[in-house]
């Protein structure tokens, strides 16, 4: 009987040499993939056509939270507009940006795709103000309750996802550039930072929860994971700003009419990736010309006090999510206390056989997890749409709600 799925030595041989092919053209500072390092020794099926961050790549995008992507706010919430910009979109963005600058400088797409496929998993609903609300309920909750208080941050999370709620094995490259990708400040230049073993991976991601700005700080422990770094800028740079008149939210203070690097989404990426890839040939390191930096980080500026510090754009979130999202950690925290097995928090999350399983006893199977700890995850597992659906159901405050109003299509 003809094997269908298995590889003949002729085709087995072939394989090989294009594998050989590939990684003989890489930069001497790309990671190889023989370098990559897993917690668990894993060789998935057919490794010959899945390399190790390939394989990452299957994880990332295969995995139960990955299509929540698609009602994850990037910065527009309560805007009925498949045209703005969600965080499915975005990964994909920060992807095709940073490949282009990897394919340039001879680095490994598949460890870029992974790392930027991945890096926001762990975002809140609502955006940054949904984390900013997040962590602050987790600071007041695990102070009073531990009398140690832990802080919330999305890069982070997306690491504990990865590393050990859904406890996918990822490569070490791979979880490093994942945590670390958060620079919301640019830098002149970046360089990978040395980080070898788990050990020192779960030290750093500890220290992240018990200093609120520790993430801030922390550098890939590969070129890749610089590159996806200054790609997720560089996504959202212009992006943001397009997606701003899409909304029909006219600035009252004009962005900048002209600038070295474009004041247009498209010449923005290209000029910025241009000036990248000019100053990093052969180079250990990114870096750009000091003019291009300085307008990058002037254009960033300005979109902080045009479009994120917007009072019209900002007013739902607070006058809204923010109670709301009090009064949904509070009541969760309730029903996790006294163990309300009908109540969300354990349906649709402690009760998941995957989501679920790192909060149990390995044996015995009952709840042994602090219960902020479980609750800070479910919330940050949440859609915009969810979180909203759920303080309807538990109806913390119906008036409240009532209150909130999307833009519609017409």
């Amino acid at each position: 009987m003809k094997d269908y799925f298995t590889f003949t030595p002729g085709e087995t041989r072939y394989l090989e040499s294009v594998n050989a092919a590939c990684a003989g053209i890489l930069s001497p500072y790309a990671a190889r993939d023989t370098d990559a390092v897993r917690l668990r020794d894993y060789k998935p099926r057919y490794d010959i056509i899945r390399p190790p961050y390939s394989y990452d790549v299957d994880c990332i995008i295969h995995n139960p939270l990955y299509n929540r992507y698609a009602d994850k706010t990037q910065v527009f919430s309560f805007y009925r507009n498949d045209d703005l910009t969600r965080r499915a979109l975005h990964v994909q963005f920060v992807s095709k940006i940073a490949r282009t600058i990897g394919r340039a400088l001879r680095l490994n797409l598949d460890l870029i795709d992974a790392i930027a496929l991945g890096h926001d998993m762990g975002h809140a609903p609502f955006g940054h103000k949904g984390e900013t609300f997040l962590s602050e309920n987790y600071r007041q909750g695990t102070l009073k309750r531990t009398g140690n208080a832990r802080f919330f941050n999305h890069n982070v999370h997306s690491a504990r996802i990865f590393r050990y709620i859904l406890d996918s094995n990822l490569t070490l490259q791979t979880l490093s550039g994942v945590l670390s990708h958060n620079g919301e400040k640019v830098h002149l230049a970046y360089a990978p930072a040395p980080m070898d073993s788990f050990d020192e991976f779960d030290q750093i991601l500890e220290r992240c929860y018990l200093a609120q700005d520790h993430h801030k700080h922390l550098t890939p422990n590969t070129l890749e994971g610089c590159v996806v770094r200054i790609s997720d800028m560089i996504a959202y740079a212009g992006k943001d700003r397009q997606d701003l008149y899409r909304a029909k939210l006219i600035p009252k203070e004009k962005f900048e009419e002209k600038r070295l690097i474009g004041v247009k989404n498209s010449d923005i990426i290209s000029n910025v990736v241009i000036n990248l890839i000019k100053n990093s040939i052969h180079s250990p390191s990114l870096s750009m010309d000091e003019e291009v930096f300085r307008d990058l980080e002037d254009l960033i500026a300005e979109n902080y006090r045009v479009i994120y510090e917007n009072e019209q754009l900002n007013e739902p979130y607070f006058t809204i999510v923010q109670p709301m999202m009090s009064l949904l950690y509070d009541r969760l925290i309730n029903d996790v206390e006294n163990s309300r097995y009908d109540s969300p928090v354990f349906r649709h999350y402690l009760d998941d056989p995957i989501q679920g399983n790192l909060y149990r006893h390995q044996q015995r199977r009952f709840i042994a997890a602090p219960p902020d700890e479980i609750v800070t995850d479910f919330i940050a597992s949440m859609t915009d749409d969810y979180f909203i659906d759920i303080c309807r159901q538990l109806h913390l405050n119906d008036a409240l709600l009532d209150k909130l109003t999307y833009h519609e299509y017409f």
